[in-house]
């Protein structure tokens, strides 16, 4: 994975620590921007009610209430955690332009960000996120987003 330039993660491993702690299919999209195939993930449909952390580092990054349906086959967000929570970075792979996700703590990689496509939500953006990127942290006492 290209390495952002001029931040410095808060979260720092070797490549060799990071193979140990995540999974192959977790490494292949958390540490080299892979995507995981639309439809598959545990979260796409999810409507838990609690926070979205990265599944490398545990750091916080979405809100179930800012989730949304948009049949992408990923989870869909309208807004990271306010703060520095993501980086956003030119992704020109694929013979197209696109705006990349990471996590500010650890560089992981999440998915892209795409906006103006008409979605009804308050920021016109869609954090299009794959979900092995991520853990569900639940609050108690509710199943439904609110």
């Amino acid at each position: 994975m290209k390495p952002v330039t001029g931040v410095t993660p808060r979260v720092v491993r070797s490549d060799q620590e990071w193979r140990q702690q995540l999974s192959a299919e977790e490494y292949a999209v958390l540490r080299e921007a892979g995507t995981e195939r639309p439809f598959v993930g545990e979260y796409t449909d999810t409507k838990t009610v609690g926070v979205y952390a990265c599944r490398a580092c545990g750091a916080e990054l979405f809100r179930s209430s800012t989730k949304f349906d948009s049949h992408c086959g990923w989870p869909s967000f309208f807004s990271p955690l306010a703060g520095d929570s993501v980086i956003l970075r030119e992704d020109r792979t694929l013979g197209m332009v696109r705006v990349e996700v990471l996590c500010a703590a650890c560089h992981s990689h999440l998915g892209h960000v795409f906006e103006g496509e008409g979605y009804p939500t308050p920021t016109d953006q869609r954090y299009c996120i794959n979900s092995i990127s991520l853990t569900l942290r639940p609050e108690d006492g509710g199943d439904a987003e609110a």
